[in-house]
């Protein structure tokens, strides 16, 4: 709050100190509750660090009594007034008020309670973001993503990583497939980016080495699932120069690790969610798509060698590595045939690709990229694509392309299983699914 009245600092909950005791202040923020006991009541106001109490004596002002314990809940006020200590308030301390106003009185009833105990239902919740990030729980969710979006810059950077933004309107699908989002652009057919894939791989041919990008992912699947979106955001790198797949593998295992100790680190947020964070040891296991289908059949779980492993088969083998002592794991060398056409072959049926996963959720997907163009288009052709509709980005391999690879790690999904947040929808702002298109 940024709100200046008589030359005074308007003040933070958390950032009254015995030295303002005795003193006039100025707080403002919403006003979450209201105890009025006949001569005193107690205002509960609420801004972005905490709660502090403004206590209203009846004797003192009875006008501003009574216009203190009218206003409605959730209403934006200021207070002037001066801060004393005591030990019955909840931050030691509590203002006495000598001026009140009110910068935007709230209407009534709430569409959501913000401190009511009734938990609302999650659609509710969605329909009134606004109110609904009022809850400091709420709230502590976004902060600490915060706090781990800031800690990939600060790994990748140091590892010699520079910040791009590639365009989302993009002319041809990146992946191949059909779920894609079209757009009418001017005179001519377009998508939004499944993500930046086709322009980080074209920036490998720069000489911009080691880009990444936080990306937004727009993908017009028709499922409607506590662990998929439509419009989401993810880490994506690429890196060139590299030996394997393991060279991307050691940076992605690196970035986690460091989210997850930074995360560690919200011990504020973590306390209003109740949640323990143990740090995971590196490096993370790696199993061969061979072994987890082994696994997976002597479990009763029956796959089909060649199939992609579906949310069930994700579940059954998580709990199988948990067994084992891994709650992060990498399945390596996927089938070719279940994988995207820059994905490099290791053979004729496999291919030099990953996923991570975490307690059965997949977080991230990568791989060795196919450098040479004659490759690359033998693998659209054997995908079913044009290499036609690919002209821009096949160019960029004529001229030179060093080895290369990367991948793309879901920032909502590792929210999610970091928090164990049971529906994807709460790890960002303003979700959109399958049917939700608003606010």
């Amino acid at each position: 709050m940024v709100i200046i009245m008589k030359d005074l600092r308007t003040h933070y909950s958390l950032d009254v100190s015995e030295k303002d005791f005795g003193k006039k202040i100025v707080v403002a923020g919403w006003v979450e509750d209201i105890r009025n006991i006949g001569g005193i009541a107690f205002i509960i106001l609420r801004d972005r660090k905490g709660t502090l109490q403004v206590t209203g004596l009846k004797k003192k002002d009875p006008k501003l009594f009574e216009k203190l314990v009218g206003v409605s809940r959730e209403s934006v006020i200021s207070v002037i007034g001066e801060c004393k200590k005591s030990d019955k308030a909840r931050n030691g301390y509590e203002v006495i008020p000598d001026e009140f106003n009110v910068l935007s009185e709230a209407e009534t009833p709430l569409p959501l309670g913000v401190v009511d105990k009734v938990e609302s239902e999650l659609d509710t919740r969605l329909d009134n973001r606004f109110i609904d990030l009022r809850k400091p729980d709420v709230q502590a969710i976004f902060k600490i993503r915060n706090e781990v979006i800031s800690a990939v810059h600060t790994f990748l950077i140091n590892k010699n990583f520079i910040e791009v933004h590639t365009p989302k309107i993009i002319a041809s699908s990146s992946e191949g497939g059909t779920d894609v989002f079209k757009i009418k652009y001017f005179e001519k057919e377009a998508f939004l980016a499944q993500s930046p894939q086709l322009y980080k791989q074209i920036l490998m041919a720069t000489g911009l080495d080691r880009v990444y990008e936080i990306a937004w992912y727009f993908r017009a699947e028709e499922h409607n699932t506590r662990r998929h979106l439509n419009e989401s955001t993810a880490v994506d790198i690429e890196m060139a120069f590299i030996k394997s797949e393991e060279d991307i593998m050691k940076i992605l295992e690196g970035l986690v690790y460091t989210m997850w100790k930074k995360a560690s680190e919200c011990v504020d947020e973590l306390n209003i969610l109740n949640k323990k964070l143990t740090i995971p040891k590196l490096p993370f296991k790696r199993i061969s798509y061979d072994d987890a289908v082994k696994k997976l059949n002597a479990n009763d779980c029956k796959i089909e060698w060649g199939a992609d492993l579906g949310t069930e088969e994700e579940k059954i083998l998580g709990d199988i590595m948990k067994k084992e002592g891994d709650e992060f794991y990498f399945i390596t060398n996927y089938p070719l045939i279940a994988k995207p056409f820059y994905t490099m072959p290791e053979g004729d049926k496999l291919s030099r690709s990953f996923d991570l996963e975490c307690k059965g959720v997949e977080l991230a997907s990568g791989s060795q990229r196919i450098h040479n163009v004659n490759l690359l288009k033998k693998r659209m052709e054997e995908c079913g694509l044009n290499p036609k509709d690919f002209d821009a980005y096949l160019k960029a391999f004529r001229y030179g392309m060093p080895p290369h690879g990367g991948f793309g790690f879901g920032i909502e999904r590792f929210v999610m299983e970091l928090l164990d947040i049971y529906n994807i929808r709460e790890c960002i702002l303003f979700p959109r699914d399958r049917t939700r298109l608003t606010p």
